[in-house]
């Protein structure tokens, strides 16, 4: 089993893993995610070619977004299947959660240009937005609804439209379970 996903089922499960019964009945989340990693993570062209047709077909089926040339670190979680769009140049540390609806895009002009950095131990609330070349810093939840489009400092909670930003110690304490 690839060491990304093992830490993304420890984030899922905690310490007992992954049961038979559990792999047999996996969350449709959660082979998004398998199926991710086995396309991310492959060197041999025809099979990684298999995978990214896969990962298409299941796409269709969850409306979750993530080409397989996505930078995210080990530790992944979404919590819904749902609408999840992440552009193919974001780059996303460890322990990032990610809700239903969340959008991490590209800007296309202006001063921020591009796409986020989000850094570890993220928490993005339900149809959360976060587009542009910014960086996320680490401990930082960003509410639901929320539209992040500038730097986000460490220790840090974002909230609103227009979104503001709170600071605060542990910010994602008790929103991040099972951290790797």
């Amino acid at each position: 089993m690839d060491y990304c996903f093992s830490r993304d089922l420890y984030r899922y499960y905690g310490e007992k893993g992954e049961s038979f019964v559990r792999r047999i009945f996996r969350p449709l989340e959660l082979k998004y995610i398998s199926l991710f990693r086995k396309a991310n993570k492959c060197n041999f062209l025809p099979l990684r070619l298999y995978y990214i047709l896969r990962l298409k077909r299941l796409s269709d089926r969850t409306q979750i977004q993530i080409p397989a040339r996505t930078s995210i670190g080990e530790g992944f979680y979404i919590g819904h299947c749902g609408r999840i769009i992440i552009h193919p140049d974001a780059r996303l540390g460890k322990n990032i959660n990610i809700a239903t609806g969340v959008t991490i895009g590209q800007e296309n002009r202006g001063e921020r240009k591009g796409t986020p950095v989000i850094e570890d131990n993220c928490w993005i609330g339900t149809n959360a937005v976060v587009v542009g070349n910014i960086k996320i810093g680490e401990d930082v939840l960003i509410a639901p609804l929320a539209y992040v489009n500038f730097d986000v400092p460490p220790h840090s909670i974002v909230i609103g439209n227009p979104a503001r930003i709170i600071p605060k110690e542990n910010a994602t304490k008790d929103y991040i379970c099972n951290i790797v």
